[in-house]
């Protein structure tokens, strides 16, 4: 859709009041939403580079948004503007709490305004406080309306299947909520761990000792604590045990307690690991259990698959909750939704 619209000023701000949110409306009649702001610096963030935050949201949500002054107008259909206007309601919250406005950020928003209930998400009231995750390093937001229910789970449930391809947030979400509850005290340990499974390689051909050739298949859970948290409290926290990163076979024979647990790649252990590892659950702990189950790399494909087994056998148990991802709620770049895309629809030819 073509750009018409003229742009207030282009410097960043920090305060702006908005119209009190309506009633979803009628999805199939036209209309038209205006947004009025305090003062017009909050433009220059709201809106991104050269307007492509507004772009983005024209395009995505085929409405029209024009900007004069302190007054944002936006036409099209009554759903659309509707949603529309919640996404810019987001945007202008994220600015608020200092957080960064990226495309991503804007994608999340628009896939997330489809829930009716968005502005009470996002924001909270007197009776939801909102859902986010705050660690030292950054404050997490859902993404996606399953990141919402995911980050429920996380804060209610003992044991969390987390299912889905890659790039939806699962092990991230998982890692910062882990960091969360060991920085305000309720766990005393955070343990990662992930099954050492060869996907084409040959371990034995790796220098080093186990450490160092266990070491890059646990790289992926190392990178989300060290954003999570300053990497000097990582290196100290790891040094004195309250984080542990090991491989599954380590977890044998131990009780877990007072511990955040994740296991990531769960689609790649046998049965036999898998028991093993939901039996380490110990008093006042949580546990985890991260993977695709359509990206298995166990000799025999999903039917040797221990988290395959697992959930078919456990949901529905009380205490423990299954969380299905899937590719809409990728928040990676736009593109791994269309690779997951081509993949799945590969498989079910």
């Amino acid at each position: 859709m073509a750009r018409k619209h003229i742009r207030a000023n282009d410097t960043m701000g920090e305060v702006a009041q908005f119209r009190p949110q309506q009633a979803r409306p009628n999805p199939s009649r036209r209309a038209r939403a205006e947004l009025e702001f305090d003062e017009p610096t909050i433009l220059g963030a709201l809106f991104g580079q050269f307007d492509s935050n507004l772009v983005l949201i024209e395009n995505r949500l085929g409405v029209y948004i024009s900007a004069r002054g302190n007054r944002i107008m936006i036409e099209g259909n009554e759903d659309n503007v509707a949603r529309a206007r919640e996404v810019l309601q987001g945007l202008h919250r994220r600015i608020i709490q200092g957080q960064e406005i990226d495309a991503g950020a804007v994608e999340s928003l628009i896939a997330m305004s489809v829930e009716p209930m968005l502005e009470g998400i996002i924001s909270g009231d007197d009776s939801h406080p909102p859902i986010m995750i705050r660690t030292r390093g950054k404050t997490i937001v859902p993404r996606s309306p399953t990141q919402i229910e995911y980050m429920r789970a996380l804060a209610k449930h003992d044991v969390i299947f987390a299912l889905g391809p890659a790039g939806t947030g699962k092990t991230y979400i998982a890692v910062a909520q882990a960091v969360s509850q060991l920085i305000n005290g309720s766990v005393k340990r955070l343990i990662l761990s992930r099954p050492a499974v060869e996907a084409g390689e040959k371990l034995g051909f790796l220098p080093g000792d186990m450490k160092d050739k266990v070491d890059p298949y646990l790289r992926p859970l190392y990178d989300a604590l060290y954003d999570c948290m300053p990497p000097e409290q990582v290196e100290r926290r790891l040094a004195n045990g309250e984080i542990e990163v090991a491989p599954i076979a380590f977890m044998r024979g131990r009780t877990l307690a007072d511990a955040f647990v994740i296991l990531d790649e769960a689609q790649n252990t046998t049965h036999a690991q898998m028991k093993m590892f939901l039996t380490r659950f110990g008093m006042n702990s949580r546990m985890v259990i991260c993977g695709d189950p359509k990206q298995v790399d166990l000799p025999g494909g999903q039917a040797m698959s221990g988290l395959n087994d697992a959930v078919a056998k456990l949901e529905g148990v009380e205490g423990i909750a299954t969380v299905r991802f899937n590719r809409d709620d990728v928040v990676r770049h736009p593109i791994v939704g269309r690779i997951v895309d081509a993949y799945e629809g590969q498989d079910l030819a």
